[in-house]
This record gives C-alpha cells, structure tokens and sequence, in this order.
C-alpha cells in the first residue's frame, strides 16, 4: 500500500472544506498533464516549487480537470477525494512524492472515465526507448524498477521516458506511450549503484525524504523523449523461490497484475468496475507485446543485462 488511506467524499463534503481551506491556500500552480490540466492550491512553498519543476507548464486560462489542495492544519495526514470533480484535499503531508503521485492518480481517473476513439490509461511504472520502441518496466515498489531504468540510461543507446509513471495510449495496431513528467523527481540513493550520476545528483536540492527534481536533458544529455512505441514489457518481482527470468503469456501477466495489486499502490478508487476497467486495459497491453518477468534477485548489473538482451533483439 502507499502509506496512506483514501477517503471518498461527497461533493458537499468537498464544497464544505473547500470554504474553509480556501483561506490558508498562497500558491497556486497548474500542470500539464498528458493534456490535462491538474491545479495544485497549496500552503507549502517547497511543494510549489517542486510541483513547477516537476511538470510542464499549463496557461492559467485553462479550467482544470483535477485539483489538489495541500494544506497543515496541525493535525494527523488525511487524503480525501471526490471523484465527480476529481478533487483531493490533502491534509498534513510533509512528503512532495505523495502529492505528485495522487496528483498523477487522479487525473488518471479522470481518463478512466473519458471515452474517445483511442483510450488513455496510466501505469505506474517506468519506460525507456532504445531506436524509437519503447520498453517499460513495470513492478511493485521495492522491485529494482528505477534502479534499472537508470541503469539503462547510463548507455546512450537509451533515452528516459520515464521513471514513475507514464501513459497509454491504445491503437488497433500497436501502443503508444507517452511520459507525465517534464523531470524526474529522483532518490539520492541511486548513486550507490551507479556512480555515473553523482557530479549531476549532487546539484539537486533534496527534501527531508532524500529525493529532489533532477533536469532530465541534463542528466541524461538531452537523451529524452516524450513519447515512443511500445514493443516490450518486462515486470518485476523480488523472491528467492522463483527463477530469474522468464516469457509469461497473456494470462500469466495478467495474473501477475492482479495479485500485485496492477503494481500502483496510488489509486484513487478501488471497486469492482475499476477493477475491470484496469484488467482489461492490461489485457489488451498483454496480447499485442511480448512480456517477461524478471526476478531482481540477482545483481543489478545481471538484471540489467537481462533487459538490454531484450532490447537487441
């Protein structure tokens, strides 16, 4: 899970705290998101800062589509939503990695529930494209899922899509996927396995969690894209018992996703049609690609290994 409990609440109850917090909100910002315009009200100048590095620039001009409050009123962590106008009120979060998350988790909803000839869906997992096709690497926290996406763009063949989430776009002959985030907000801790990022991770302000805005096209020497084809997805998982890597076919994947919960510990709402709807988005992902599973049981470098054989073929 994601550390915190969502509550579903009815729009007055959401009109209802709005009037109160509305008085304690001093920035506003809104983000683009995939095309949707995500408002961020707030009372914490680091979360402004971080959320306007984080994401792309949206004119003021534009109504949102989702909105998120972040406010202290001095008491324990709460995070409301009302999903009728895909609004979350946060209460008492000191962690920036929470709130760009929920907001990425909401404005997922949201196109859950728009329907247009070619559908939209997130996934929370990273993606890498080697000579315009695209690999994404899905995977529960904890799995090794940023640890190998940056492994693999330490070799130029290799340009960042994204580390965290990104979105699908589904076509009748093939996927495409596109990142959510102008940059990476990114752990300090990925220097103890690769060194090569140190000089760039050292000019990055770190908040009380260790982690901080690193500028993609800095990092990565202008090796970024904001969409690609996807041609391969690999999942990951962490256990002794099981073999390093394998092929799944569509059920297996698909099984794989469902136990782990579609390895996104950031959803908003969770019932039975969500539930079809994500299977189904999976589903059809699955029986146009090639999936394996890879075990990071290994050494990062011999999991790393394992996916740049997949992305010579």
């Amino acid at each position: 899970m994601s550390g915190y409990q969502v509550e579903i609440i009815s729009p007055q109850e959401k009109d209802d705290m709005f009037n109160k917090l509305v008085a304690d909100v001093r920035y506003e910002r809104k983000a683009n998101i995939h095309g949707a315009c995500v408002k961020l009200l707030t009372d914490n100048l680091d979360f402004k800062e971080e959320w306007q590095d984080n994401f792309k620039f949206m004119n003021e001009d534009i109504r949102p589509h989702a909105k998120v409050f972040s406010v202290e009123d001095g008491n324990d962590l709460r995070v409301m939503y009302e999903p009728i106008s895909n609004t979350c009120i946060i209460k008492n979060c000191d962690y920036y990695g929470w709130i760009k998350s929920i907001a990425l988790a909401a404005i997922s909803d949201f196109f859950e529930e728009y329907h247009s000839e070619h559908r939209r869906y997130s996934v929370h997992g990273s993606a890498v494209d080697y000579n315009g096709h695209a690999i994404a690497i899905i995977g529960p926290p904890g799995t090794g899922k940023t640890t190998l996406t940056y492994g693999l763009l330490q070799n130029h063949d290799f340009n960042y899509i994204s580390d965290d989430w990104f979105f699908t776009r589904l076509f009748k002959n093939g996927n495409v996927i596109y990142s959510s985030e102008k940059n990476s907000y990114i752990r300090d801790d990925i220097v103890n396995v690769w060194k090569s990022f140190s000089t760039e991770l050292n000019k990055v302000k770190l908040d009380i969690r260790g982690r901080g805005i690193a500028d993609v096209n800095t990092l990565f020497e202008g090796r970024s894209r904001e969409s690609s084809t996807l041609k391969t997805v690999v999942l990951l998982e962490r256990d002794r018992n099981h073999p390093p890597f394998l092929k799944l076919n569509i059920d297996e994947a698909l099984d794989f996703m469902v136990v782990k919960d579609f390895c996104n510990p950031h959803q908003m709402i969770r019932n039975d049609r969500k539930f079809k709807i994500r299977k189904n988005f999976f589903k059809e992902v699955f029986s146009k690609h090639d999936v394996y599973l890879l075990n990071t049981i290994e050494t990062p470098n011999e999991s790393l290994k394992r996916i740049k054989d997949l992305a010579i073929r």
